[in-house]
């Protein structure tokens, strides 16, 4: 039965963040419309202005594209961060099966618009329902866990890092066979789908779990024969670790804000790993791009995008390898890797792109066991009557971070680019 679990929570961590990561991976493609837009100014206009006819990229050594791809970053992450900081207060009062049917409705919708989209701005909107649906989702994921064994966990991280292999990869290979986004993010609708499937069909919940009554709607079950089977057959394993008892009464907002208080220590280092990394993903990596390479810019940005999900995968998938309860040590490690890489777009000593992925998938594999071990370390250490508040409240540290970096790669972007 454990083993079932984790499985099923690789499944949901995979589904749930994919329209996200696919939209940090669309971000160069969804700004090159505004430039397809501007494209359309006569020539005339354009030598006016000392462009290019038919490209609206300015001159500079980089390659800018007029915004930065930041402006993505906070259309995906903005949404994520209200949610977060909000809805643990009042999200308990929502069952976790209509919470599942609206992320599922958001992710969808994402897909769609930013396909049939003719404009950045109604791009965005769809971006802004991918950060819904993946938010809202992480935070329900989370607090669903304490309701099975604690080494769900390791499951969810490793299906939200296969979501980060799964789709950076799967948009770049489809968009390099020549495929339109437009026909990539159709395909993708089956994501969706699939996260539908299998929180209702698959995943075998837990009696204390407050759902509503599922025999309206629910998928064809396992023969509860079979499923008490199953259960004996796991028994000596669900009594070593079966989860603890917890305490389903009220929890005050004096004790949630006590709770915050503790999870300080966590949040701010998993905080300051997301800073730097998406600092260098949306605000760097665009601005790493090598002229004598034989991948085009945005083929670049791809392929940069795609080796630290890689990264993040690997690394999300080894809590069951080794434990690390002092992520500050990570913190200062992307802090490091950040600055290195200011150094290397301002001075553009490296003589390779593979050293940048090399870089890159490191970057990947910092952020990945901080987050894992992050939230294992407060599962474990967090009285099972707080566990769920405090696993929905310290998924904001993440994403304050990544928004915090999302600001920052605006004037960097306008820096570098203006040189």
């Amino acid at each position: 039965m454990l083993l079932l679990s984790r499985s099923f929570f690789r499944l949901l961590g995979l589904c749930n963040n994919f329209a996200y990561v696919v939209m940090l991976s669309a971000a160069h493609d969804i700004l090159e419309k505004q430039e397809s837009k501007n494209s359309t100014v006569t020539a005339s206009d354009q030598l006016a202005v000392g462009l290019r006819p038919g490209n609206s990229r300015n001159s500079s050594r980089y390659d800018c594209s007029p915004v930065s791809t930041g402006a993505v970053l906070l259309a995906d992450i903005l949404p994520t961060l209200f949610i977060k900081i909000s809805a643990p207060f009042v999200i308990h009062k929502v069952p976790y099966g209509f919470r599942v049917l609206f992320c599922v409705a958001m992710a969808a919708a994402s897909f769609l618009l930013v396909s049939f989209s003719s404009a950045v701005w109604l791009s965005i909107v769809g971006v802004i329902f991918a950060s819904i649906s993946s938010g809202l989702g992480e935070l329900s994921f989370l607090s669903l866990s304490v309701f099975f064994n604690r080494n769900v966990l390791e499951g969810w991280g490793s299906g939200t890092g296969a979501a980060g292999v799964a789709g950076s990869l799967l948009y770049a290979g489809l968009i390099q066979a020549h495929l339109s986004p437009r026909t990539t993010l159709l395909i993708m609708l089956i994501v969706p789908i699939a996260m539908l499937a299998s929180y209702f069909c698959l995943l075998v919940h837990e009696p204390s779990l407050p759902q509503w009554s599922r025999s309206e709607t629910e998928c064809p079950p396992v023969d509860s024969e079979e499923r008490q089977r199953l259960m004996d057959e796991f028994e000596d394993d669900l009594e070593t670790s079966a989860p603890e008892n917890r305490t389903m009464g009220p929890v005050t907002l004096q004790e949630k804000l006590a709770v915050i208080k503790g999870l300080l220590p966590f949040v701010i280092p998993l905080g300051l790993v997301y800073f730097a990394e998406y600092f260098i993903n949306q605000g760097l990596m665009e601005l790493l791009f090598f002229h004598n390479s034989s991948l085009s810019h945005a083929e670049q940005y791809r392929w940069y995008q795609t080796l630290y999900q890689v990264g993040v995968f690997v690394s999300r998938s080894s809590l069951r390898l080794k434990k690390f309860r002092k992520t500050w040590i990570f913190s200062l490690l992307q802090m490091v890797n950040a600055v290195f890489l200011i150094f290397a777009v301002f001075f553009q000593f490296l003589p390779s792109i593979w050293i940048v992925f090399g870089i890159i998938l490191y970057e990947g594999l910092l952020g990945g066991v901080a987050y894992v071990n992050t939230f294992h370390f407060i599962s474990k250490e967090t009285e099972s009557r707080y566990r769920e508040f405090a696993m929905a409240t310290s998924s904001v540290g993440d994403s304050l971070g990544i928004a915090l970096a999302g600001a920052a790669a605006f004037p960097t972007h306008s820096y570098f680019c203006s040189l």
